[in-house]
């Protein structure tokens, strides 16, 4: 029995690829995954985050006070840089609340006996396997049809920020202008919450993100500056 799933949620797509699993196990993700997006998204004048965001939520719910912790510990390591909060912007966490979700889903997965899993969600990848690597590649900044590098993921996660996508959208917190310095940063880490927080956060700091990335626990890097000058870490598991 195999599943490979696609939905589109959040704003882009999210496959769960589950070789040894059902499309119950599937569903159960995407439950929780659709829960997420009705809670935390700020794009929703309705949900807990935009409630909270507006001073509208008199009790916080444990999952929103997992997330707003994660947020201000991002904030204090970054220097500010990482922010949910910029002037004449509602509150935003969708840099914690993207990974952090979906690590919880793969959490599920494997509480529920899963030991060989991918679960894509717009790029950024968690995986598990009890046999060969996953290949995950990190997209050319230039080129959507170009792979710059591909890893070997076995049980862990890959996260990338960039504005090639959506353009602009990650800001400094400490000037309130978009971010600059970098075409793209890629995070590899144990777990999905800590490589996309640090990803986004790398961005926001521009030039001295990549260094800054390496310092962080368990966290290796791939980044490519303005200038396309490319630096990565010596451990990171390149294939191919």
């Amino acid at each position: 029995m195999a599943a490979n799933v696609v939905e589109h949620l959040m704003g882009f797509p999210i496959s769960v690829d589950l070789p040894n699993g059902g499309r119950r196990d599937a569903d159960r993700v995407f439950e929780w995954l659709h829960e997420v997006d009705l809670r935390f998204s700020p794009f929703r004048a309705d949900s807990e985050v935009s409630r909270f965001g507006r001073g509208e939520v008199d009790e916080v719910s444990d999952d929103l006070r997992e997330v707003l912790a994660l947020c201000d510990e991002y904030e204090r390591r970054s220097g500010g840089a990482f922010r949910t909060r910029l002037p004449g912007r509602a509150f935003d966490p969708c840099a914690v609340v993207k990974g952090w979700s979906v690590q919880r889903a793969a959490s599920m997965l494997r509480d529920a006996g899963l030991e060989r899993f991918c679960i894509n969600a717009g790029g950024d990848v968690v995986t598990a396997t009890d046999g060969e690597p996953w290949r995950v590649g990190i997209r050319h900044p230039d080129d959507a049809t170009q792979i710059a590098a591909v890893l070997g993921v076995r049980n862990g996660a890959v996260a990338t920020s960039a504005a090639y996508e959506r353009g602009h959208h990650i800001y400094d917190g400490r000037t309130g202008l978009p971010a600059y310095g970098l075409l793209s940063i890629t995070i590899y880490a144990d777990d999905l919450t800590t490589a996309d927080a640090t990803a986004t956060a790398a961005f926001a700091m521009g030039e001295d993100g990549p260094h800054w990335a390496t310092q962080q626990d368990g966290c290796l890097v791939y980044a490519v500056y303005t200038n396309y000058r490319v630096v990565r870490s010596p451990d990171l598991p390149m294939v191919g």
